[in-house]
């Protein structure tokens, strides 16, 4: 503002107006507008990023960053193993085998995916099996008063299924496999007792009622494998879009999956959503920056006559169009910035106190997951700032069309 009018000009046209309160009451509709939809947009943003951000970091973890396969004509084993540790000491290494089977507790019964694995290589790649192994050494400790040395058929399963079963520490839970043994009349499942030594908690009902881990040896007798031969390798990366390109290059016979690889169409959908949510919440801001435009309209045509005298007494055109345009534009962005305001108010609250409390089963957490980006950020207020602009410019433009002469003689 490099002109003394142009303040003078927008304070007048502040006050409310007696006479045409209506014009007053729209320039109030368009700040509470504005402000209520930033604010609900960046809330539901820091919502949605936060859900995004938490179901990634589950399935980061239970699904692995890295996991290779053998090919058709391959196969992984020890050798393969110790290669990968030489060749990429920055990375952490678990073979495992896997298999599925039935889990049944009375009448009760289960589909499970049983994964084969040495406990201590394991618990170094994935936290939620480290946390349930430590428990299980702890309990040992305290019961049996010595070292827990898993034995080859202990199974750590999760909490729901240890729920649904009612399962307790040092229970038997039977196993029903797929792996058909044929007898002189018939082909029957393979059946083992396991004996649960630990539990494990990953926030998620369906890893949590259908992995389960054993150790490596019960599942190669089951599976009758060779000794120190592996279904497949779970990798730890901290970089894992990085390093599986310098993996492939390394073991082009092998089959190398990303986590993002597994569950792409899950991703996708969140992201489309979250596009989606933000075109229709910016749409409030666009409704409300329409009553800007009728306010600064209706002040423009009921000032018509003060207008042409000021432009008549030597008030220049880019006054009177900068005075229309700052002034929608410190409507808007006042309301901008109380809606920042007041979603941080929220954001902080909702962060910091119990205030909704989510199914943890269904949700993955009891807490609201809350998380907003720089880049929506960035991208709510430019969106915000470019409509405000846009609903300001438009009226500015139309105060100054005007013949002062003409308007003058017809009032």
């Amino acid at each position: 503002m490099n002109s003394p009018i142009i303040p003078f000009l927008i304070k007048g046209y502040l006050r409310f107006n007696k006479q045409q309160p209506f014009i007053s009451v729209s320039a109030i509709l368009a700040f509470l507008g504005v402000c209520v939809g930033v604010m609900v947009l960046i809330v539901a943003m820091a919502l949605m990023n936060g859900f995004d951000k938490e179901f990634e970091r589950k399935l980061f973890v239970m699904n692995y960053p890295l996991t290779m396969f053998p090919s058709y004509l391959e196969k992984i084993d020890k050798q393969t193993l110790e290669s990968l540790e030489i060749n990429f000491p920055d990375l952490k290494f678990s073979p495992f085998i896997q298999t599925q089977a039935f889990s049944k507790m009375g009448q009760r019964l289960e589909g499970a995916i049983v994964f084969g694995v040495d406990f201590q290589k394991e618990a170094l790649i994935n936290s939620v099996f480290a946390k349930a192994y430590e428990d299980a050494q702890i309990s040992y400790q305290q019961i049996q008063q010595m070292p827990y040395i898993p034995n080859t058929f202990d199974v750590i399963v999760g909490e729901g299924l240890k729920e649904y079963y009612g399962l307790q520490y040092q229970s038997n839970l039977l196993l029903i496999f797929t792996n058909a043994i044929p007898n002189a009349m018939s082909i029957a499942p393979t059946i083992k007792r396991f004996n649960v030594n630990g539990f494990f908690d990953s926030g998620l009902i369906a890893y949590d009622r259908g992995y389960i881990y054993t150790t490596l040896e019960s599942l190669a007798i089951i599976k009758n494998m060779d000794k120190d031969t592996y279904d497949g390798i779970h990798i730890y990366s901290s970089n894992p879009q990085k390093d599986i390109l310098l993996l492939q290059e390394q073991y082009p016979q092998m089959k190398i999956i990303g986590w993002w690889e597994q569950n792409g169409n899950f991703f996708a959908a969140l992201a489309l959503e979250k596009r989606a949510l933000f075109i229709v919440l910016m749409l409030i801001i666009l409704v409300a920056s329409l009553n800007i435009i009728t306010s600064l309209l209706m002040t423009i045509m009921n000032r018509r006559k003060e207008i042409a005298l000021l432009l008549t007494m030597g008030a220049s055109i880019q006054e009177i169009k900068k005075t229309f345009l700052y002034l929608g534009n410190l409507i808007g962005i006042s309301g901008m910035l109380c809606g920042c305001i007041f979603a941080a108010i929220i954001l902080f609250v909702l962060s910091n106190f119990s205030v909704i409390s989510l199914p943890a089963d269904v949700y993955g957490s009891s807490k609201l997951p809350l998380e907003l980006s720089l880049i929506d950020l960035v991208s709510i207020i430019g969106g915000s700032l470019i409509i405000i602009f846009l609903s300001s410019y438009y009226p500015a433009k139309k105060a100054v069309q005007m013949d002062p002469l003409q308007v003058l003689r017809n009032e």
